[in-house]
């Protein structure tokens, strides 16, 4: 498991909101409390495509 590059998660917004991320280490994503969205993070890089996120639960 990689860890994510502190500087990257300061840059980075949800695409949707433009909002900051959550970097959740164990499952590997970047979340978007406000859009409710698990952006995932595959070989060290994330994936900020809205297809590829998944939803999270309310």
């Amino acid at each position: 498991m990689t860890d994510l590059d502190p500087r990257l998660l300061e840059m980075l917004v949800c695409p949707v909101t433009k909002k900051p991320l959550t970097y959740d280490r164990e499952a590997q994503e970047l979340v978007s409390e406000a859009a409710k969205l698990a952006f995932p993070i595959r070989d060290g890089i994330p994936i900020m495509l809205v297809e590829e996120a998944r939803k999270l639960d309310e």
